[in-house]
């Protein structure tokens, strides 16, 4: 960043102030990503930073990074958008006539969608700050990002502010305007209510993207759920693997349960599916397609993202809403 640029932005010149945020862009959407849980509401906090900064750019005065400054617009329009949203409609599932099988947790509704790993390209700067606990990846995974929407709004930003991107407290406190003492405080809590459990041991992580494991699972994956057989799929799951479908509460546990559910929703009779493979949230994942048995299309139904471990699958969760199709390059409907 040189005073030229910021000189010339602060006077009016739309092309220097891109090029003084167009670096942070997409560091700065994975950040509203990882505050609201929604790639679509993450965009729109996106854009509404950049207006604010574009309108503030005349009192910026250096004191702090320019990516200090961003970050701390966009953390407060992200905290502002979860006090005033308003609760998400009901999700109308389970289909009319499905019979569930007793679910093994009840977990806190919340809402949450995948994050396309191409928006996670090109990040101005992928490693996180000295200070960081968490590596980007893992940061960025369904796990992670689910376990952050449990926390209160406040301890979220904190948490992801010290212990993701690594800030000082110093710079923490600045960026949510508000004391060291409070930042350490809201951080203490935080990190105590984290409900996440890391991946123990080398036989647990998840092979390296586009390796031949990942490739050869992801594929036995598709085969058998394109043929609906669910005793090759659930051969694929850890013992303690789970299905989740957030914000529908239901979860399920176990390769017996797994079997029951899937049986009654997904491969229930005269229901068969095409998957489409895509990324989401660092993991492989699919577009869900529905075949129409009165005409040669399918419809879809929503996205997979797989979570693996070792060689094995520990967690299939299951969003379905379509709104989220277009930023991942997915069609409507698909001819069959």
């Amino acid at each position: 960043m040189t005073a030229d640029l910021v000189d010339r932005a602060q006077a009016g010149d739309e092309q220097a102030f891109g090029e003084l945020v167009g670096p942070y862009r997409r560091e700065l959407q994975v950040h509203c990503y990882r505050i609201l849980g929604s790639a679509l509401d993450a965009e729109d906090a996106l854009q509404e930073t950049l207006l604010a900064a574009w309108r503030g750019l005349p009192r910026f005065e250096a004191r702090a990074s320019l990516r200090s400054w961003l970050y701390q617009i966009a953390t407060r329009r992200c905290l502002n958008v979860l006090r005033a949203a308003s609760r998400r409609p009901p999700v109308d599932w389970p289909p009319a006539g499905v019979e569930l099988p007793e679910p093994s947790l009840l977990g806190e509704v919340m809402w949450l969608e995948p994050y396309p790993d191409v928006l996670l390209e090109g990040l101005a700067d992928a490693a996180p700050g000295p200070e960081a606990r968490y590596e980007t990846t893992e940061a960025i995974s369904v796990a992670f990002v689910t376990a952050l929407q449990l926390l209160p709004p406040r301890q979220r930003a904190v948490l992801i502010l010290r212990d993701v991107l690594g800030f000082r407290a110093s710079e923490a406190s600045k960026i949510l305007d508000c004391t060291e003492e409070s930042v350490t405080s809201a951080l203490k809590r935080a990190r105590a209510a984290l409900q996440y459990r890391r991946a123990q041991g080398a036989d647990h992580q998840p092979p390296p993207p586009d390796s031949a494991r990942e490739l050869a699972l992801v594929r036995r994956f598709t085969q058998a759920y394109e043929a609906g057989d669910v005793d090759r799929l659930v051969a694929l799951l850890a013992e303690d693997a789970w299905l989740i479908m957030p914000p529908v509460p239901l979860r399920y546990q176990g390769r017996e349960v797994a079997a029951r559910f899937w049986a009654a929703t997904a491969f229930r009779p005269g229901r068969s599916a095409r998957l489409v493979p895509t990324r989401a949230n660092g993991q492989p994942a699919f577009g869900l397609y529905i075949r129409d048995p009165h005409a040669p299309v399918a419809h879809a139904n929503g996205i997979l993202v797989l979570t693996l471990a070792g060689s094995q699958i520990s967690a299939v969760t299951g969003f379905f809403d379509n709104s989220v199709l277009p930023i991942f390059g997915l069609p409507r409907t698909l001819p069959d």
